[in-house]
């Protein structure tokens, strides 16, 4: 069995709701996994858009949400989820708009791409402080046993 990600929002490849855009109440989408690795000690999701600012000219990755170290024995995270309704041991780090938490899109133009990584590692993770993808991504280095990934899409009214 392989590491799966969806949600129930929207399907691989389709269209975000704008409820999770900031066009709409900017908050996260439910997400669910499974197939989680057997020596699998924490897990990390990553969730940003490789098409900043411009699709048709992409000049940078902008990343929406850090989080890490959550337990292997959850099955994902509900709409909405608040810092305070993670499960316990999960650290957020900082997205591009220099906060934790999350951050919905909101493209200036065109229609991007919005990648959620779900990253099952062999470690917890040693306490990061409020890390930046880059600082997660180097930490988890060596450590990924597997990974999924969930491909949404949004453009604008």
């Amino acid at each position: 069995m392989s590491l799966n990600l969806s949600s129930t929002a929207f399907p691989h490849g389709g269209a975000i709701p704008a409820t999770y855009t900031c066009d709409g109440r900017d908050v996260s989408p439910p997400l669910g996994w499974s197939g989680i690795p057997e020596n699998t000690r924490s897990l990390a999701l990553i969730v940003d858009d490789p098409d900043a600012p411009d699709p048709a000219a992409p000049q940078r990755t902008w990343v929406h949400w850090v989080l890490y170290n959550l337990p292997p024995t959850t099955a994902g995270l509900p709409e909405a989820v608040a810092m305070a309704d993670l499960p316990p041991g999960t650290r957020e780090g900082t997205n591009d708009w220099k906060r934790t938490g999350y951050g919905g899109p909101c493209p200036p133009i065109g229609r991007h791409r919005y990648f959620h990584k779900l990253y099952a590692l062999d470690v917890v993770l040693a306490a990061l402080g409020a890390p930046t993808k880059a600082g997660l991504e180097h930490a988890m280095q060596g450590h990924i046993l597997a990974q999924a990934e969930l491909v949404g899409t949004y453009q604008r009214p």
